[in-house]
């Protein structure tokens, strides 16, 4: 299977290097589509961390996240030949967006590679930002498999690909956010906290600020269920990963890209392992240049930000783009600092929210599941509720496990908290309850066909 780097440079010649100076070039050629967006500060956050917490709104684009900057400044410079010739990508479905936007507003044909588990707003966006100019084609369950399709496309036709993250072109489009940033700011942040899906935005905010905020530290953070960027870390180069959790599916890739690889590991990007593990800022390196570490953050711990962020400050995050907000408990943050994080994207399709509800419970310790086994006697669920439940307690879900056996017999059962703190006394009435329970544990296998 080719790479489709590899693919881009035989059409295209030798890429541009990656560098501030190039993504200042790539600022002046999308500054005609692409409006600088909010960077505001947050009341809220700032209070929490005792930090200037801002958060950068690139749910506020056109396409609703920043890709439409590394996929415009890619398009806007291809040649004649190459444009006649049509593009073709993969994504997850915002870079495709981005993508069908610039079509569009090129009058370029494109073929658009996307997984089946891309939400249907997304799909919805794609076709309306691109019309008649983009073909739509969903294939596979991962960003990976749509990938490698697009590659196969690009082999057989001739198409230019137009990769979301592994090109420089495509990494100094989206390097802009960190010029409007500092433009934005008037001084130097102390800290930048980055989404990383495939890596692109982290390698060309990261350039950036090595180059002109040499001072700044940055956080890249990933879904713990798709770190792609720790494994090569921890590698020493890109790996693909065996599985993933598909659910931030905005930053859910397999293998990290081999230049955002490549620009951590050459400013020195090390894992944070622990939470709450100090970010040193310039006083860590000899060379006055701020740290650059790699966090993970929890798919329960994205949700409740996506919620927290929703019912405050109304902003509609999708998963991925809650990511850098998420990461804030994580780290010691100075007093007075000024920190700014990326709202990467807003493209959250609504039928997801009783899913990122579910899952922001069972990570604040409310929502709990047990496999209970009513004996056939009568009262029994009588008795279950009132000598088991507490009396904040509430059951959400019950279904008997055997269809054929509505009165008795085993039973899934859901239980929500009026605290985390009612657990402990839950689990101590069910042990002394004569109603046998099995607690299912968030991480044991029966547990994924709940959530």
């Amino acid at each position: 299977m080719s790479n489709p780097l590899d693919l881009a440079e035989k059409v295209s010649g030798p890429l541009p290097e990656l560098s501030a100076d190039e993504i200042d070039a790539a600022a002046e050629r999308i500054s005609d589509i692409i409006q600088p967006t909010p960077l505001q500060r947050v009341d809220r956050l700032s209070a929490l961390t005792g930090a200037n917490v801002y958060v950068k709104r690139e749910d506020l684009t056109s396409v609703r996240s920043y890709k439409l900057r590394g996929a415009y400044n890619l398009i806007v410079q291809l040649t004649p030949a190459e444009r006649a010739a049509g593009v073709v990508t993969a994504s997850a479905g915002n870079h495709a967006q981005g993508v069908a936007f610039a079509c569009r507003a090129m009058g370029i044909s494109g073929r658009i590679y996307v997984p089946t588990t891309t939400p249907k707003q997304k799909r919805d966006r794609i076709r309306a930002h691109g019309g008649q100019f983009v073909e739509l084609i969903a294939i596979g369950d991962t960003y990976d498999a749509a990938a490698a399709a697009a590659a196969d496309d690009v082999a057989r036709t001739g198409a230019t690909m137009v990769p979301p993250f592994d090109d420089p072109r495509t990494a100094a489009g989206q390097g802009t956010i960190a010029a409007e940033i500092l433009e934005q700011l008037g001084h130097t942040p102390d800290l930048v906290i980055v989404p990383v899906g495939g890596g692109g935005c982290l390698a060309g905010i990261g350039t950036y600020l090595r180059e002109r905020s040499p001072a700044t530290a940055i956080l890249g953070v990933e879904p713990s269920g798709a770190a792609s960027m720790t494994a090569a870390l921890v590698a020493g180069g890109p790996v693909t990963l065996p599985e993933i959790d598909p659910f931030v599916d905005g930053a859910a890739v397999r293998r990290i890209g081999e230049l955002p690889y490549a620009t951590v590991a050459k400013f020195g990007g090390r894992v944070i392992s622990h939470a709450s593990l100090p970010l040193l800022t310039a006083t860590e390196s000899p060379s006055g240049a701020g740290s650059f570490r790699i966090s993970l953050v929890d798919e329960g711990a994205i949700c409740t930000t996506m919620l927290e962020l929703y019912q405050n400050e109304g902003i509609i995050a999708e998963p991925a783009g809650a990511l850098a907000v998420a990461a804030l408990p994580t780290v010691r943050i100075e007093p007075g600092a000024t920190v700014v994080c990326l709202v990467s994207g807003g493209n959250n399709d609504v039928s997801r929210y009783g899913e990122i509800i579910e899952r922001s419970l069972v990570h604040q310790g409310l929502k709990h599941y047990f496999l209970v086994d009513f004996p056939q006697e009568p009262g029994a669920l009588r008795r279950f509720l009132d000598e088991v439940l507490g009396p904040e307690d509430d059951v959400t879900l019950f279904e008997y496990v055997k269809r054929n056996n509505r009165e008795t017999g085993a039973a899934l059962v859901g239980i929500e908290l009026g605290s985390p703190e009612g657990l402990d006394p839950l689990l101590k009435r069910i042990r002394h309850s004569p109603i046998q329970c099995e607690r299912l544990e968030p991480d044991s296998p029966a547990y994924r066909y709940l959530t």
